[in-house]
């Protein structure tokens, strides 16, 4: 570790080594089964794996990556809640790959039923079984759980180190605790006595941290508002480290060229590329080549200089051959029928709308690529890299290069955007195996641009077709079905070797689990039978669905002849009151009239995701020059909000991703290959095409909700209502750039 910038003034041995000179807190009543990943030394005392007391001040261990949603900020607030620590003492590590940081949500929200309908019984069902995730060593970032899943845990972290801190104070001064209060880190007697917590380190290594009842939200310091980031300086600076900012002694660079076919490649040919001044090895890797170089651009150019001819798919080769394939799986018997209310088969006399819809593959883009640093010894490997799953990515490692997990050391960095891409192991593994291949060597692998777009795990294609009926302005049949590829399938199969059983939830998420009151409302899923890799994309299925399930509503109600936005609120009110707020605050915002200027449209969308109903309007104008977008106004119900300026931040971010991928984004194939490769072909929305936002946060939802992905399914809609308010041009697929004249 010593080869690396120190961080926080300290050394930080995480796996077989030692936390130096520290004592760490929790509740054990939360992790009592899982073993403490930190293993205390001489004179040190590790009583949990969450809170770091020494004498630098508190280091707060994160559970969950930071990948620029703020997570760290709001994990480090609760921590400091119920610790009495000062804001500017604190610090915050990413933990090692452990069963003690488990997701405790993911597996819960397989239980079947709608969670808008979840009662407190429920609830709470899903919290015992999510405990399953501990068993699994189910360590990840994602789903929008991480504030859901550690806002108690985290807490009884910080106030059970308080009580025991309280207690070390009190054998100190021969005094009873009960009259000892804590404040800006530090114990404080009757008489005034103050002692810093960083004083006490030694002596609470022996006492038992003992349970104590949470502190009520009236008195809450930190919670509840906008926090400093504690990542804000060192992003701002620079100093910030990252899996591309990894400097080792030695260190090599290299970086991968795979089969784009994901197929493997037939031959290659590296009589050019090996001879370039400053290539050091290239490597076979069995289904596409590495470089190593004595920098990362050599590595990248020489890669590309090697002649290789790929291996063809095994899927359909083009864009169109896979449309089709999806298509006639919407023939097929239907894998989940998770929504059935009433008979959609009965005969309704009145208005019936029909429609099909499309959404494109995507991929995940990330703005740093995939990146990992990796030094290989022959009996031990150490691994750099940003990653949302620690100890999938440490088994991964482990087996690619012949080692046992224990002999595997993982450091989680900072990343560059995740959005799930950074769940998968590929890239890891790679920089392991290359590593293994120049033992004694450290590597900083990194894919270039084109790489990272090519052999990308996509967001899947899919298209819908809705049958509805509306009856006296109100919908009283909708009927959908929806086919695409897997994604948990895809993933199984890709990790286990088989899919999961039962039902795809995640498929139907979005459509089948929305919070609106139609008498006749089914919603089937059919699975696409083809190996096109694809992965986890930020907000997964509902960002398919999303987009068509709520612009098939926005039909129905221009059908029936009534405002889009009263059309929605009726239906939302009879179902859910949390969704039915939203709708309500975003007209409000927005001052939703139904009518709108010369030049300007407007659009209104719902979407029920992670836990939140989100509601969002988009203004957008005929220039003359192009169709922008002036505003969006977006209202949102977490239930409780831990800092609304990270979720403010998240919501309109979340937009943003949306708005990119409704206006341009789309992978295209041919011959088997995507198409796209860089910015110039695969763009973003940028700076100067970013609309004015304003953001409301609601706290009616029973339960807390997620942040980081449920704006993203809404935004999409939005933008195609609004622009048929515009245009009388309703766009049943995307991207909207084929059908509307879009400033870019």
């Amino acid at each position: 570790m010593g080869r690396v910038r120190t961080i926080a003034r300290r050394t930080f041995l995480i796996g077989s080594a030692a936390i130096v000179g520290g004592v760490a807190f929790g509740v054990y009543q939360i992790n009592k089964d899982a073993p403490n990943p930190l293993v205390a030394g001489d004179g040190e005392a590790t009583l949990n794996p969450f809170v770091l007391i020494n004498s630098d001040g508190v280091t707060l261990i994160a559970p969950r990556a930071e990948m620029g949603q703020g997570v760290h900020t709001t994990l480090a607030a609760l921590v400091a809640e119920e610790l009495d620590v000062a804001w500017e003492d604190i610090t915050v590590l990413h933990g090692p790959p452990a069963q003690a940081y488990f997701n405790a949500v993911f597996i819960g929200m397989a239980i079947p039923g709608a969670h808008y309908q979840d009662t407190p019984f429920k609830h709470e069902l899903r919290e015992q079984v999510g405990k399953v995730g501990k068993l699994l060593d189910l360590q990840a970032t994602g789903g929008s759980t991480s504030m859901k899943d550690f806002y108690e845990r985290m807490r009884h972290a910080g106030a059970s180190a308080r009580e025991a801190l309280k207690l070390a104070a009190a054998d100190r001064l021969g005094i009873d605790a009960s009259v000892l209060t804590t404040k800006d880190s530090a114990v404080i007697a009757p008489d005034g006595t103050m002692i810093a917590y960083s004083e006490l380190a030694q002596a609470v290594r022996d006492i038992t941290p003992p349970d104590v009842a949470l502190r009520d939200k009236s008195t809450w310091k930190y919670l509840g508002k906008a926090m400093p980031r504690v990542d804000m300086v060192a992003k701002s600076t620079g100093t910030a480290d990252y899996g591309t900012d990894i400097k080792l002694d030695g260190m090599k660079f290299a970086t991968v060229r795979m089969s784009p076919t994901r197929n493997g490649m037939i031959s290659y040919d590296d009589s050019f590329a090996k001879d370039m001044d400053g290539v050091e090895a290239i490597i076979d890797m069995g289904d596409g080549i590495a470089v190593v170089a004595n920098n990362t651009w050599l590595a990248i150019q020489a890669a590309e200089a090697v002649e290789i001819a790929w291996a063809p798919a095994t899927y359909p080769a083009d864009t169109v051959g896979l449309r089709a394939a999806i298509a006639a799986s919407l023939d097929t018997k239907p894998n989940s029928v998770i929504r059935d209310d009433g008979d959609v088969n009965s005969a309704v006399e009145d208005t019936e709308v029909n429609a099909e819809y499309y959404v494109p593959w995507l991929a995940h883009t990330t703005m740093e690529p995939m990146s990992a640093t990796a030094h290989f010894t022959g009996d031990a490997l150490e691994i750099w890299c940003g990653n949302q799953a620690p100890t999938a990515t440490r088994d991964a490692c482990a087996e690619a290069v012949g080692l046992d997990p224990a002999q595997v050391t993982l450091y989680t960095t900072l990343l560059g955007g995740g959005f799930g891409r950074r769940g998968e192991t590929d890239f890891s593994t790679q920089a392991a195996r290359i590593a293994a291949a120049v033992p004694g060597t450290p590597i900083r692998m990194t894919w270039s641009r084109e790489e990272d777009i090519r052999r990308d795990y996509f967001r899947p294609a899919a298209i819908a077709q809705f049958r509805g009926v509306v009856q006296n302005g109100k919908a009283v049949l909708l009927d959908g079905k929806v086919a695409a590829p897997s994604v948990l399938h895809n993933l199984s199969i890709r990790q286990n070797g088989s899919p999961p059983p039962g039902p795809d939830r995640l498929h139907v998420e979005g459509a089948a689990d929305q919070p609106y009151a139609i008498p006749n409302f089914r919603i089937a899923g059919h699975l696409t039978d083809i190996s096109v890799p694809i992965g986890f994309w930020r907000s997964v299925g509902a960002s398919v669905n999303g987009f068509m399930l709520d612009t098939f509503i926005d039909e129905m109600a221009h059908a029936a002849g009534a405002d889009p936005l009263q059309f929605r609120l009726d239906m939302a009110r009879a179902e859910h009151a949390p969704s039915a707020g939203v709708i309500e605050a975003v007209g409000e915002m927005s001052d939703w009239t139904g009518e709108t200027p010369d030049n300007i449209g407007r659009g209104i969308t719902f979407t029920y995701s992670f836990g939140t109903p989100v509601a969002e309007v988009v203004e957008v104008e005929d220039t003359g020059r192009g169709i922008k977008i002036n505003k969006c106004w977006i209202a949102a119900d977490l239930g409780t909000v831990l800092d609304p300026s990270i979720v403010e931040a998240q919501m309109t971010s979340g937009a943003i991703y949306g708005f990119s991928a409704a206006m341009q984004e789309e992978i295209t194939f041919f011959d088997g290959m995507p198409e796209q490769s860089n910015f110039y072909d695969y763009d973003a929305m940028r700076m100067h095409t970013v609309p004015e936002f304003e953001v409301r946060l609601l706290e009616n939802n029973p339960f807390m909700g997620g942040a980081g992905e449920p704006s993203t399914p809404p935004s999409m809609p939005a933008l195609g209502n609004a622009l048929f308010d515009l245009t009388g041009t309703r766009a049943r697929e995307l991207p909207l750039i084929k059908t509307f004249d879009l400033v870019l």
